[in-house]
């Protein structure tokens, strides 16, 4: 299955990145100005993901910065990509989003993942005496849904958020989601961004678990996507580096801010950990704006997705802007 490129939408996602040097209160700023070009190219919608104790992310409170970022914006749909539903009461969450369809109707998505966003010990503070592994986010799932649209008998109501029409979006890196959101009839967001060698098993995983529903007809799947575009190959690939570190820190279990680039990787990874990293970002599109067109139609033929997410951890924020302009015009 595969759709053509005229079809397929294009979005954001971002994660309030903390560049060397700057502060969180620097990354919002940076975020909101992204979310202001993005809807000014044409973006989608715009999703910002919830991780924990990472220097070098500051979308820690994912609901607090879409209410600031759809509070700058005015028609770009604003979402989480995603709120890791086991950190959660489900009725805190059905609460906080309906209080953002509420102030932004028909802006706002809940795209909901089932891992904790950061390493056991953070996880444990969040969670407290829930230590949930993620096997019981079928049932919390249900538990947020029925908040959302509760019976007449409900004793506990979710004020705001009940009768509202808050698009749920199931996130996943593997299998399990992939099968929940096509039972479900749920649109599904696949995280090839870091997990690209499961991701066309995954989609075919979604599309053969699809049953129709009350939200879908047929299946709808988005897949991220890094892509870093320069005006030439070479200077794409230099800025890449910023997004080869954060990796190499992450397999070296030193997360920190993210670092400027750098004009040779070969001095900073060992073979083994070099390897490990292009396995990890085997799926991300790096050059000039015929190669990331070219790589993109391919990348888009093979998934078979409908709309592609677009991850740039890009260390200078004009560099960034202009990466995600020159994607913004590919399909027009």
């Amino acid at each position: 299955m595969s759709n053509t490129k005229k079809d397929v939408k294009l979005s954001i996602l971002d994660l309030a990145p903390v560049v060397e040097g700057s502060t969180p209160s620097g990354a919002f700023k940076n975020t909101l100005d992204l979310a202001q070009h993005a809807e000014k190219w044409g973006y989608n919608r715009f999703w910002l993901a919830e991780h924990h104790n990472m220097e070098g992310i500051a979308s820690s409170a994912t609901a607090v910065l879409i209410g600031h970022v759809a509070g700058g914006t005015s028609t770009i749909r604003v979402g989480s990509g995603g709120i890791m539903l086991p950190n959660h009461s489900p009725l805190v969450i059905a609460e906080q989003f309906g209080t953002l369809e509420s102030l932004y109707p028909g802006r706002i998505d809940l795209g909901l993942g089932r891992a904790p966003g950061t390493d056991q010990l953070t996880a444990r503070a969040l969670r407290r005496e829930n230590m949930s592994n993620g096997e019981d986010f079928p049932e919390q799932l249900d538990e947020l849904r029925e908040y959302f649209n509760p019976t007449e008998a409900a004793h506990v109501k979710a004020v705001p958020g009940k009768g509202q029409n808050v698009p749920i979006w199931l996130l996943g890196s593997s299998g399990f989601s992939a099968q929940l959101a096509g039972r479900l009839g749920l649109p599904f967001a696949f995280a090839s961004h870091f997990s690209p060698e499961h991701t066309v098993p995954a989609m075919n995983l979604y599309r053969s678990s699809f049953r129709p529903s009350e939200v879908l007809d047929e299946p709808y799947a988005m897949v991220g996507a890094n892509i870093i575009a320069a005006d030439t190959d070479e200077r794409a690939a230099y800025l890449a580096t910023s997004m080869q570190q954060q990796f190499l820190n992450l397999v070296r279990n030193r997360p920190g801010k993210m670092q400027p680039p750098v004009e040779n990787m070969e001095e900073l990874w060992t073979p083994y950990e070099k390897a490990a990293i292009h396995q990890q970002l085997g799926s991300s599109i790096v050059g000039s704006e015929s190669t990331v067109k070219e790589k993109l139609e391919t990348f888009i033929e093979e998934t078979g997705a409908n709309e592609i997410m677009v991850n740039a951890s890009i260390y200078d924020h004009h560099e960034r802007l202009r990466s995600f302009e020159i994607v913004s015009g590919l399909f027009r």
